[in-house]
């Protein structure tokens, strides 16, 4: 068992190499992709655009036809609309009128744009220097050729992709599985919501934050096992169900000193389970591993987080995020951060990283952060005011007023 402190860094890069992705694959509709991890590289079948197109209303005509240091003159013989091919002819000296999108007429490569041209009957003329050879049309192939990578495997699909997939006419995509995560608390202190809130006890918050963080993983199926009561018949009972039916499985509460011993024991008797004090604030204890059910060689990925709301959320996002992604095979998307200057000091030991919660408030052009308060890892109140997190990094000590800081918004991630 391990005790000595780790830092974030080494916490983090520990957890991420012991990890293995799972396998398994599943084809969906695009429509139901979003968020999903692509499983393999999409090779574009087709031309995008499939056409010499224009990228502007205007005229096309063959570049040959431009006169040096004199006015130009092309004579119209035509227009040509998105979605039809103009089937006539466009020869020396003359010009179509094209619309952006339409295929550019045959012997034609330059479009001027229409704001550039006067038009005198069948007649349009611009100056020197208003259209260069080429300006304004896209090549056919331009985005994208036959065969090639369209979308990487490992990504996580958002909007963009799902209308990349219908440009290129894929209706059906292969994706990952979803990756199962069963999450329970612990504690005999805990109530579920709807029951009698008995003399010394509270309602449990914490499966509840980690639903709310589990669920904007779209790629996560989940299992809400509720409160497992602090007996070792339970907990090795809860375990193993867990095992049987998840990839990974997260408990809040148990894994602090002082702690019920048995908890340790039957997390460790299941499995390799390492047990850290990690150099941060909140969220200092934590428990990772591996725990296996004998009886059918099923196992699971263990993150034991410590009881306390707050704590709960930071090494969450500290550490389960991105094991997550990994786990699915997916490229993670980084977590945002941005600087933010300080409207208050405040008090920083070095020799840990410690995340404040603020709000980010835009003042006269700068980010600013204000702290929500008591920062106590049991006051969930000033995590729900804040807005962001500032994360206060491992060698820095006191801060003052107008010193910047790195913070990571909430918008997009909780």
């Amino acid at each position: 068992m391990q005790t000595d402190f780790q830092t974030v860094d080494q916490a983090r890069q520990s957890i991420l190499a012991q990890l293995m992705p799972i396998s398994g694959t599943r084809t969906v509709a695009i429509r139901d992709a979003l968020d999903q991890v692509l499983a393999f590289d999409v090779l574009s079948p087709i031309n995008v655009p499939a056409h010499d197109n224009s990228a502007m209303d205007g005229y096309a005509f063959n570049s040959s036809c431009l006169q040096s240091g004199a006015i130009t003159s092309l004579k119209l013989v035509g227009t040509a609309y998105a979605g039809k091919v103009f089937s006539g002819q466009c020869g020396q000296g003359e010009c179509v009128r094209i619309m952006t999108g339409a295929v550019m007429p045959a012997h034609c490569d330059t479009v001027l744009i229409q704001e550039n041209a006067t038009v005198n009957g069948d007649t349009i003329s611009f100056p020197p220097g208003a259209v260069k050879a080429g300006d304004n049309r896209r090549l056919a192939g331009e985005d994208l050729t036959v065969g090639k990578a369209a979308l990487p495997a490992g990504k996580v699909l958002r909007p963009a992709d799902l209308g990349l997939l219908a440009s290129l006419g894929v209706a059906e995509i292969t994706v990952r599985r979803k990756l199962r995560v069963a999450f329970f608390s612990t504690g005999d202190e805990l109530r579920s919501l709807g029951q009698a809130l008995d003399q010394g006890c509270v309602y449990d918050s914490n499966r509840y934050t980690l639903f709310g963080m589990l669920t904007r993983l779209r790629f996560i199926e989940l299992l809400d096992m509720g409160v497992v009561r602090d007996s070792p018949e339970a907990l090795e009972q809860a375990m193993l169900q867990a095992i049987e039916q998840a990839d990974v499985i997260i408990t809040s509460g148990g894994v602090s000193v002082g702690e019920a011993d048995y908890t340790k024991e039957v997390m460790e008797k299941l499995g390799s389970v390492n047990f850290w004090k990690i150099a941060m604030r909140p969220g200092r204890p934590m428990a990772f591993g591996q725990v296996h059910n004998k009886a059918n060689g099923d196992s699971a990925f263990l993150f034991g987080l410590p009881g306390n709301p707050v704590a709960v959320m930071v090494t969450f996002y500290a550490f389960v995020r991105d094991a997550l992604f990994k786990l699915t095979n997916a490229k993670a998307l980084p977590v945002p951060m941005v600087s933010a200057k300080l409207v208050q000091g405040l008090r920083k030991r070095p020799g840990r990283t410690e995340y404040q919660r603020a709000r980010l408030v835009m003042e006269n052009g700068v980010l600013t952060a204000h702290l929500t308060g008591a920062q106590g890892s049991g006051i969930l109140r000033s995590m729900s005011e804040s807005d962001g997190l500032l994360v206060l990094e491992h060698a820095q000590g006191d801060l003052n007023a107008g010193d910047t800081v790195l913070a990571l918004p909430f918008e997009g991630l909780i």
